[in-house]
């Protein structure tokens, strides 16, 4: 084709420019990129872009040739997205997308994590079109799909390994309701693991099965080393969650995975104070099955969880409900094609907002890099740790432990501590009757605001 240099884009290339010479030269770029479920494109485009055909006319010397050109443009129903961010992390950058700055100092971040600008915006773009004109189901459904690629990408699964139910919890229930445990069975777990997943143990422990619980080194830390002693042939599962909400303490799941595998048992990892705030690789890790609630470092909303199968496990989980949108096809009214995958477990009506909210929480952790955040926040919890200790408070995460959230004792009236830090207008958790301060340092934080924090901790020490 005389006149033209280069040509349209392969599936496999994103962000190049081709230029088009000629008479009426022309300039396209093509960005390979998920779908646009509720523009009904194709899997070129990112959720919040939709795509347009042109056709341009050239004149090579050869005669008129027509070349079509893929463009990108902004979908009415998306947000503008965060732009891709220099490295490393630049957090003055961030906090341009995180109203939250502007009102407060939030260090409460490992509760609920503000969501930044872009995912607030998917959210009501959501809701106004139900009060106008609703989103199309097929637009809809097209969007969860949207939103498990983006989570497979994240966490390196396949999209045959993760589905969509509605808490972290229901994970948990399923796992060891399809584990069929009896009288005899044991499950070990630590006493870092989430609240909620004691009342599950209880009820277990109610019918025979054994709950043995590792206890945390004193230095906070439980390395595979404190789960050994207590496995044997009747371990059936493993149980943890990977980040602690109680200290912030990263648990080893590569180790755990293989010892537990070692015994003929299985791994179970809560990831939800850890998935979008630290690198996870799933693949590599050995972890059998995890799940993950979207309102904290995925920067969601409330109402739907990830749920990640390990591909060679997913014939252990049976779906334990049936609904609607099991239904791949059916030959007659007791005769109906369910997934085998672990999509098998999406039966009914999913919460629709809070999967385009996700949707773009998850894309603009990956527009940021999640390594980058990794690497920011954890610097933050050890800048913060480091001025605990320099006043002599009893701190509970292992030193040098390798996630964004500290917590402490703070040995002072509980009533005092939150009246002064509400005066300072700085946000955190208060646990354990008022006695214990756990700080999460989010993406948006900056150390001035530790700093602030940790003068208002001096002044109440004395």
């Amino acid at each position: 084709m005389p006149g033209i240099v280069g040509v349209m884009l392969a599936p496999s290339e994103t962000r190049q420019r081709r230029v088009f010479t000629g008479a009426g030269a022309v300039q396209a770029r093509a960005v390979r990129r998920q779908g646009c479920g509720a523009c009904r494109q194709g899997s070129l485009l990112r959720p919040w872009e939709t795509r347009q055909r042109r056709v341009f006319t050239l004149v090579g010397g050869g005669g008129m040739i027509a070349v079509v050109v893929l463009l990108t443009g902004r979908c009415p129903r998306r947000p503008k997205p965060a732009e891709v961010y220099p490295m490393p992390l630049d957090p003055q950058r961030i906090r341009q997308d995180f109203p939250v700055v502007q009102q407060t100092t939030y260090l409460a971040s490992a509760s609920v994590t503000p969501s930044p600008a872009v995912v607030t915006q998917a959210g009501v773009d959501f809701v106004r079109a139900k009060g106008s004109i609703p989103y199309e189901l097929e637009d809809m459904l097209a969007q969860t799909e949207t939103l498990r690629s983006l989570f497979a990408q994240l966490v390196n699964a396949r999209l045959t390994e993760v589905g969509l139910i509605y808490t972290t919890s229901e994970a948990e229930n399923m796992v060891v309701r399809a584990l069929g445990l009896q009288q005899g069975d044991n499950i070990v777990t630590d006493d870092l693991h989430y609240s909620a997943s004691y009342v599950i143990y209880e009820q277990l422990a109610a019918q025979g099965v054994e709950i043995r619980i590792a206890k945390r080194l004193p230095d906070g830390s439980a390395p595979p080393a404190v789960f050994a002693p207590l496995m044997d042939r009747g371990t059936r599962l493993v149980s943890v969650a990977w980040i602690s909400h109680q200290t912030g303490y990263r648990h080893d799941l590569a180790g755990l995975a293989e010892l537990a595998h070692a015994h003929g048992a299985y791994l179970y990892a809560d990831v939800i104070q850890g998935v979008g705030m630290l690198p996870l690789d799933l693949a590599a890790s050995g972890v059998d099955f995890c799940a993950a609630g979207s309102y904290k470092w995925l920067l969601g909303s409330f109402g739907v969880a990830l749920f990640y199968v390990r591909e060679s496990r997913l014939e252990l989980i049976p779906p334990d409900r049936f609904g609607f949108f099991h239904v791949l096809g059916k030959t007659g009214p007791l005769s109906h094609e369910l997934p085998s995958d672990a999509r098998k477990f999406m039966y009914a009506t999913p919460a629709f907002g809070p999967v385009y909210q996700l949707s773009a929480g998850i894309q603009y952790v990956l527009d940021v890099g999640v390594a980058e955040i990794a690497e920011y926040v954890i610097g933050l919890a050890h800048y913060l740790r480091a001025g605990l200790a320099a006043q002599g408070f009893q701190i509970e995460t292992p030193a040098g432990n390798q996630s964004a959230i500290v917590a402490f004792r703070h040995g002072l009236d509980p009533a005092i501590v939150q009246k002064r830090l509400s005066e300072a207008d700085i946000h955190v958790n208060f646990r354990e009757g008022g006695t214990q301060i756990r700080i999460g340092s989010a993406l948006f934080n900056v150390q001035a605001e530790l700093d602030a924090f940790l003068a208002v901790m001096k002044e109440l020490k004395g």
